[in-house]
């Protein structure tokens, strides 16, 4: 797996954190906590940014962000889930996949040096 990878897992992952936090945040130095995940998520994001198509990793990034928040809702907080929140997830899921997709295979050097 391509480090890249990781750091758009990473990243992914670190927004679910600060977005719980802004749920459960009731002091103020949990704000200082939530301010440092926020950091960190982008700067896993900047990482993810070197090396994968910044669209790439943005659509994934925010895709696992409104999926994720919705099923925490769902899951956490106790939300409603119904057969349209189900469906639109799956069409953002979709929509995130054939971007990926849509890409191509990933460009060679030798690509790079014809062109």
């Amino acid at each position: 797996m391509n480090k890249a990878w990781i750091f758009v897992g990473l990243t992914s992952l670190f927004e679910l954190f600060w977005i719980f936090g802004f749920n459960v945040a009731s002091v103020w130095w949990h704000w200082l906590i939530i301010v440092s995940l926020i950091l960190l998520d982008f700067l896993f994001l900047s990482k993810a940014c070197e090396t994968l198509p910044t669209g790439t990793v943005y659509a994934i990034f925010a895709a696992a962000g409104t999926v994720g928040t919705a099923l925490m809702d769902v899951f956490i907080f106790g939300g409603d889930f119904n057969l349209a929140k189900g469906f639109f997830i799956a069409v953002i899921v979709t929509g995130v996949i054939a971007l990926k997709l849509a890409d191509g295979p990933p460009k060679t050097q030798t690509d790079l040096e014809v062109n």
